[in-house]
C-alpha cells in the first residue's frame, strides 16, 4: 500500500480518536441511516459514492462513523437520496423504499398491529400464518 494510504489512515485515526463518546455514537447512527437510505432507493454505496463525487471508501468511512460529514455532503446526500437533511439526522430510518402517495390499507392495518400490546400481536401474527399457510397449500 502506498504511503499517502497510510496518512490517510493515521489522519482518519487521530480525528476520531479525538471524537467524543457522544459524536462517535452519533456519526455511527448517521453513518448507519445514511446506508438504510442508500438501500431504500436501491442503490450501492458504490453508485452514491459516485453521485456525490467521492471515493467508495470514503463513503465506507461513513458509513462506520469513521470520518465526520459536512454539511455540505449532508446537503447532496439528502438530494441524492430523496429526503431531507432533517430525515438523515432523526432516529427513523425506511425498511423498504418509500412510494409516493397514500399508504395502502395494508400498510396502515400493520402499523395499526405494531401499535397494540404483544399478546395481540401474536394473535393476529398467528391468523396471518394460518392464511398464508391456506393459500399456498
Amino acid at each position: 500500500m502506498s504511503c499517502l494510504f497510510y496518512i490517510i489512515m493515521a489522519t482518519i485515526h487521530n480525528w476520531t480518536r479525538h471524537m467524543s463518546t457522544i459524536d462517535k455514537q452519533f456519526y455511527l447512527e448517521l453513518g448507519q441511516r445514511i446506508a438504510s437510505y442508500r438501500k431504500a432507493v436501491d442503490m450501492t454505496q458504490t453508485q452514491l459514492a459516485e453521485v456525490l463525487g467521492i471515493s467508495q471508501k470514503t463513503m465506507a468511512h461513513y458509513k462506520v462513523g469513521r470520518l465526520r460529514i459536512s454539511v455540505e455532503m449532508l446537503t447532496n446526500l439528502a438530494k441524492t437520496l430523496g429526503v431531507s437533511v432533517e430525515q438523515l439526522l432523526e432516529d427513523d430510518v425506511p425498511t423498504k423504499a418509500t412510494k409516493r402517495g397514500p399508504t395502502s390499507l395494508l400498510e396502515r392495518q400493520i402499523e395499526q398491529i405494531s401499535q397494540l400490546p404483544r399478546t395481540k400481536q401474536k394473535f393476529v401474527s398467528e391468523m396471518l400464518d394460518t392464511v398464508i399457510q391456506q393459500a399456498s397449500g
